[in-house]
Parts: structure tokens; sequence; C-alpha cells
């Protein structure tokens, strides 16, 4: 299996973030039924959820919370 990465995401609406990789894939992933661990708690809320940035291999919020790139693919509608 090869590495796989984020190259470009984009806030939709609500708890969406439009997501492509690497390897050419690209789709939508809802966070709203992944956000239940403590670290995600602030991401609740949506002005700190909308705050995310593209470090060098996935998604990154303020509080040091992440996904790793892996699960957001097997995650994409």
């Amino acid at each position: 299996m090869s590495l796989v990465w984020i190259t470009k995401a984009n806030y939709l609406r609500d708890y969406q973030i439009e997501i492509e990789f690497n390897n050419n894939k690209k789709g939508v992933v809802d966070f709203k039924k992944h956000l239940d661990k403590k670290i995600f708690e602030p991401l609740k809320e949506l002005d700190t959820f909308r705050k995310f940035k593209l470090n060098s291999w996935t998604l990154e919020w303020e509080n040091g919370a992440d996904f790793s790139p892996e699960f957001l693919l097997e995650n994409l509608n």
C-alpha cells in the first residue's frame, strides 16, 4: 500500500469538507459523527471546526486534533 496524503481541502457547510488526495481520489467527508472523542469536542463549535489547516499530510486544527489521511479516505462520500 502506498502512502496517501491530502493535497487539497475546502470547507463546504456544516461539518462537511471536500478533500482531494495525492492518489486523485476526491470526495466529501462529513465529520459530524466523528467528533465524540475528547480531543474533537472543541470542533463541535462550527466556528472552530472551520478553522482547519492543511499540514504536510492531513487536516489539522488549532487544538492539535487531526484525522489520519487513511481514515478520511475510507470515509469519503
